[in-house]
């Protein structure tokens, strides 16, 4: 456990519920005064590490705000939030696009082919019965 020092890259994940996605914040220490480190984004943390239990071992509080942490960011970390962003754009287009009976049918026929849950591929039968 250390104090944050200029330079340091951290991260802050929200959720709104259970039922959301978790989305990634990424920021860098860019200024230190005597109790707290200035993030980029303007976010302002207590430069003290502190238990932290829901995303990481130990977090920095946010000032003002001791609920919310952020934390150093790590390899690990990028990565969940790359497939995070991944999640949340393929959720996106699904929910922006209008598929025609042609595209209802290759997705159908793609989830077919592979060994996919079988309730799904049976929702997406109905959903092309429908359709057509």
């Amino acid at each position: 456990m250390r104090a944050l020092e200029i330079g340091d890259k951290v991260y802050n994940v929200t959720q709104d519920g259970f039922d959301d996605f978790r989305r990634y914040s990424f920021s860098e220490v860019v200024r230190l005064t005597k109790t707290l480190a200035v993030l980029k984004n303007g976010v302002r943390l207590y430069n003290r590490p502190c238990i932290s239990y829901l995303v990481e071992d130990i977090g920095y509080n946010v000032y003002r705000k001791r609920g919310v942490h952020w934390h150093l960011a790590s390899i690990k970390a990028i990565r969940k939030a790359q497939i995070e962003n991944e999640k949340i754009l393929a959720h996106d287009w699904f929910q922006n696009k209008e598929f025609t009976i042609q595209e209802k049918l290759l997705i159908y026929r793609n989830l077919a082919n592979t060994e996919g849950d079988q309730t799904e591929i049976k929702n997406l039968q109905g959903l092309c019965d429908l359709a057509g």
